[in-house]
């Protein structure tokens, strides 16, 4: 079947042949009739299937009749992420050449007044993430009363980060009679309460099984030590000996972990780049541009990129940090092997994940196998860096002391002492100080209890008024008494 079977309009139909796409994906091809139709839509799809042109293209047929009104938006689009609504912009101004439709983004770090703006102007697109989409309704410099499609892309996202309430919240204010088309890759409990709560008789479209992954992926797990150095050192040699590597994404469950793992990369001579969600918005879009444009062909990024994002010539994905959740392994997995190409998926995996890995084998039904790494040592790049293993530190007391016991020289076994690690007195140029034991000490030498000391001798080669060998408290003048 082809693009013109499904009922699309002639200047989508030419946008869509000008992009060079001619057949439609199953999800497509399956949707695109009942969103025509007016009808609520349940899509769930693997990612990587065109889920995102699934909704864009009958909207834009859509959207070609009628006027936009000011502060009041004709469709709303909802996403988790800043980095996935403005991918779907770019699919608007891809898709809707020759139309003269306004489209505006709602996403946190951008200026409010600029958005204000383009609302004033009339949108017929509203492409959001939740949270600066309610404030600006909270401001009332926006009406969702208007609101005739409402698409939520990503569903099971959005749980995952908490916007189910706020989801429910947005559903209240559009209209009772709207269209809402609902896409997703997993079908938690959660989400199907809110899609029985929200959509009205929806026509279910499944081209695959939920949180099933794509038979283009090659999936295995590599072992590795507990330590964060043996999981980085692993890393490498898998970045060295993988083959076919054109670019990769390395995904880490922790912020923490992927600045931390960004710096080691690149003391170790790598092209990376880091994206995480406490990054500004311009270094956030800077760095997903110079990994699609192949400028950089490394990418360290947590979760903020395991969704919806369209780079469609990855060729590796590794899991440094296998996730907690089974359903982001799907997700994750999903940024390679996308329209048909090969992608393999790489996860590291040590002691303390084999729970997690096992809820994984357990959702998508299936076993990872597990490859060996040659034996070959890593070269360095020299010099201390993230990954130097931190020596032992010298045992301490409770009050914050070094313990004697750790201070001294430990015996060998035959009694002899074996010296602490460290320079010498020659090297250092401080007299070594005295091994005698204490009891061969002369008892004269040692004040006793109650006697006065002795007064100490005068230095010979000093003159006899000189006194700069007393101590400064014996020079201070003593005011007899009467």
């Amino acid at each position: 079947m082809s693009f013109s079977n499904l009922g699309l309009s002639e200047k989508v139909l030419a946008a869509v042949a000008g992009a060079g796409y001619t057949t439609p994906t199953p999800i497509q091809e399956q949707s695109i009739p009942h969103v025509l139709a007016r009808r609520d839509v349940l899509g769930i799809a693997q990612t990587g299937t065109g889920k995102t042109a699934a909704f864009v293209l009958p909207m834009l047929t859509l959207l070609e009749r009628g006027r936009a009104r000011a502060r009041m938006p004709r469709t709303l689009i909802l996403e988790p992420t800043r980095e996935l609504a403005a991918q779907v912009k770019e699919n608007f101004d891809k898709y809707g050449v020759g139309q003269k439709l306004n489209v505006a983004l709602l996403i946190g770090g951008v200026s409010f007044g600029d958005q204000d703006l383009k609302l004033t102007r009339g949108v017929d697109v509203l492409i959001a993430t939740p949270g600066r989409l309610l404030d600006h309704t909270e401001r009332g410099g926006l009406l969702l009363t208007g609101v005739e499609l409402l698409v939520i892309d990503e569903a099971d996202r959005m749980l995952d980060m908490g916007f189910i309430p706020d989801i429910e919240r947005i559903c209240k204010l559009v209209p009772f009679t709207r269209q809402t088309l609902f896409f997703t890759a997993t079908m938690p409990n959660e989400i199907r309460r809110v899609t029985e709560a929200f959509l009205h008789n929806p026509v279910r479209v499944e081209v695959s099984k939920p949180a099933s992954t794509a038979v283009t992926v090659t999936q295995s797990q590599v072992a590795t030590g507990r330590e964060p150095h043996e999981k980085r050192e692993t890393l490498r040699r898998l970045l060295h000996d993988a083959k076919d590597l054109k670019n990769a994404i390395i995904f880490c469950n922790r912020k923490r972990e992927v600045a931390l793992l960004h710096r080691s990369l690149q003391k170790h001579g790598f092209s990376v780049a880091a994206l995480h969600g406490d990054m500004d918005q311009s270094a956030r879009m800077a760095a997903l541009d110079q990994f699609r444009k192949g400028e950089l062909p490394l990418l360290v990024a947590s979760d903020v990129a395991a969704r919806g994002l369209d780079i469609p010539e990855v060729s590796h994905v590794f899991n440094f940090d296998v996730p907690h959740h089974p359903d982001d392994y799907v997700h994750r997995i999903g940024r390679t092997g996308r329209a048909g190409r090969a992608g393999t998926a790489i996860s590291i995996v040590n002691a303390a994940d084999q729970k997690s890995l096992a809820a994984i084998e357990r959702l998508i039904g299936q076993s990872i196998p597990q490859i060996d790494l040659p034996d070959a040592p890593q070269p360095s790049s020299g010099g201390l860096d993230v990954d130097t293993p931190l020596q032992p530190a010298e045992p301490r007391g409770r009050d914050g002391r070094r313990s004697r016991r750790g201070g001294r020289a430990a015996a060998s076994e035959d009694g002899a002492a074996r010296p602490r690690a460290g320079k010498s007195h020659a090297e250092t140029g401080r007299p070594a100080r005295s091994r005698q034991p204490v009891a061969q000490i002369a008892a004269a030498d040692v004040p006793s209890i109650g006697r006065p000391m002795t007064q100490p001798k005068h230095d010979a080669a000093a003159e006899p008024g000189d006194h700069s060998h007393l101590p400064a408290f014996l020079l201070r003048p003593v005011r007899a008494r009467r």
